[in-house]
């Protein structure tokens, strides 16, 4: 009862957080504020989110056997989006993401959300991780 209460508490403090700010002049601090607000968030909350994402994929029948772990999210392409993903996979390969890169992009006329568990929380020099996948993602447009 303990953990929903806290993934009730992130969840309505994200929204609170990234749609309550006043705006800013210059567009792209307003960005880094609601982005770094929203990265603590992630950071303070990821254990209680991971049970939560657990809770559900178990109440649905799906659970995950890998390890799992929920990190900050990095969005670059058609929309400036932060928020938090859950990464699953070997324990040894987990340990090693720090966030997920989704990279939205239209092809073809359709919209494409690209995930991909990476080594650093940026968008430039990044490694893979290989032998994971991100299974969950919560997002917050900026």
């Amino acid at each position: 009862m303990q953990s929903k209460k806290w993934i009730i508490a992130a969840v309505l403090a994200g929204f609170v957080l990234g749609n309550s700010m006043a705006p800013v002049h210059a567009g792209i601090l307003d960005k880094v504020i609601k982005g770094g607000v929203i990265g603590y968030a992630v950071d303070a909350t990821a254990g209680p989110l991971n049970d939560g994402i657990n809770a559900v994929t178990a109440k649905y029948g799906v659970s995950s056997t890998d390890a799992t772990k929920v990190v900050p999210i990095i969005s670059v392409g058609d929309g400036s989006r932060a928020g938090a993903a859950q990464v699953s996979g070997p324990q040894e390969k987990v340990d090693q993401v720090k966030a997920a890169l989704i990279i939205e992009q239209t092809i073809l006329g359709i919209r494409a959300k690209i995930l991909i568990p990476v080594d650093r929380v940026d968008y430039k020099n990044v490694n893979r991780i290989q032998g994971v996948g991100v299974s969950a993602s919560l997002d917050v447009k900026l």
